[in-house]
């Protein structure tokens, strides 16, 4: 029978989780601070929007490894190109929807092409940028960045997350995509929660249906799952690095739900959905369905209202568990 949610249940957790409420950019940019000091091969660039990439931790300590390359995204990631191809590890940061959205045949030839160690990060991504609206609004930036040979795609959930991933990718250089949210967000992982570059983590261990979601937006599939404790058992999945993709984890897991719901704060077309049905369709073909945006543009609101507005809430979580397990009956 399907499922009805108790309103009370979302209020009840929320206030049950007392959670610190922080930007996940804001991770990236103490995460880069840090690897900085270690490291002196790591350069900063950034296209005139360094206070909001929280690039400028970075660039007051270290100005001399800082470039301001002004509005100019082509020119952003050519250089840093460059720089990497004379041995330097360079950071890149706009928003999403200007970098990769304004420079993609840049960064497809100067750095893909090339195979340079450039991390390309798009801050502001999602629906979070909220009253801003459609046109600031990068709901496309995965699709385009995972088609892409050698770029590696990785979306933090939280500030502690990005924070590890920036670490993570200093040490170990390679093409890669960082994707950021504006807003305050959940921190609901901690300093001891495992983070590792291509390796997806098991959240909630369940047995009647998988969701695997990725970004800020996971915090509400965690929410699901827990409303829907003594009614079905749910397995939540954190798949922060969408390429390259963690088949073993995933198939382990469906294996034994046999049903997937996939949540993003993307299109579905093209995304982290598009990824896991891209996999299941290969090696283990199951009922699925899909929480994200559906072939329209964003809209201006806050990003909570957003969020629902356009079904990424957890009731809506919910009603896609339901549809998926009548169709795996």
């Amino acid at each position: 029978m399907p499922i009805t949610p108790s309103a009370n249940l979302r209020k009840t957790f929320l206030d049950a989780s007392k959670l610190e409420m922080v930007p996940v950019r804001n991770g990236f940019g103490e995460g880069l601070l840090e690897a900085a000091k270690n490291n002196d091969k790591i350069v900063g660039l950034c296209a005139d929007l360094t206070e909001s990439t929280r690039m400028e931790g970075f660039a007051q300590a270290f100005p001399e490894r800082f470039v301001e390359i002004g509005v100019a995204e082509q020119n952003l990631v050519t250089v840093a190109s460059g720089m990497a191809h004379e041995g330097k590890i360079p950071f890149t940061s706009s928003y999403a929807t200007f970098s990769p959205g304004r420079n993609w045949e840049q960064i497809r030839t100067t750095i893909c092409y090339n195979n340079q160690p450039v991390i390309v990060v798009g801050s502001h991504a999602g629906l979070s940028v909220g009253p801003d609206g459609a046109t600031h609004q990068a709901l496309e930036d995965v699709a385009l960045m995972r088609v892409l040979p050698n770029m590696q795609v990785i979306v933090p959930a939280d500030y502690q997350q990005a924070h590890k991933a920036t670490l993570a990718i200093a040490k170990d250089p390679k093409p890669t995509y960082l994707r950021l949210a504006r807003e305050k967000s959940p921190v609901f992982t901690t300093t001891k929660t495992p983070f590792t570059i291509g390796k997806a983590d098991v959240y909630y261990s369940g047995k009647d249906v998988t969701i695997i979601g990725a970004g800020p937006v996971l915090y509400e599939a965690l929410i699901a799952a827990d409303m829907l404790k003594g009614k079905v058992s749910v397995e939540v999945i954190n798949l922060h690095t969408i390429k390259p993709i963690d088949k073993a984890t995933i198939l382990r897991s469906v294996k034994k739900t046999r049903a997937v719901v996939t949540v993003e704060e993307h299109q579905i077309t093209g995304g982290l959905g598009g990824a896991v049905a891209e996999l299941l369709a290969k090696e283990l073909p199951t009922p699925m369905e899909f929480v994200g945006v559906c072939d329209r543009f964003g809209e201006s609101g806050s990003p909570m209202e957003l969020w629902e507005h356009f079904g990424m809430g957890p009731d809506n979580i919910i009603d896609h568990v339901n549809k998926v397990l009548k169709r795996k009956v």
